[in-house]
């Protein structure tokens, strides 16, 4: 079952269980599609793998399987890789 991580790893915006913004790859490495987008390309900094858009879990199998509240970031400033719009 996956963990629904609570957050984007780069800036740490809250990313709830119902968010259509959260990013995942095959090891749960959890983003927003803005960092997704602008900071790695749509690929996993963590893996190298594909990031795909995180399943919405039915909010009445989350009172049986809560998502995860343990927050996960990255080392380092993963926000000074932006890429701004337009560029290559």
């Amino acid at each position: 079952m996956l963990e629904l991580r609570p957050n984007c790893e780069c800036c740490d915006r809250d990313l709830p269980p119902d968010s259509v913004d959260a990013l995942i790859c095959t090891f749960e490495c959890t983003f927003c599609a803005d960092c997704a987008r602008t900071v790695f390309n749509g690929r996993c900094p963590n893996c190298g793998g594909n990031l795909v858009a995180r399943p919405i879990r039915p909010a009445e199998k989350l009172i049986r399987n809560p998502a995860s509240m343990v927050r996960v970031l990255r080392d380092g400033d993963c926000l000074s890789r932006r890429v701004s719009p337009g560029a290559p």
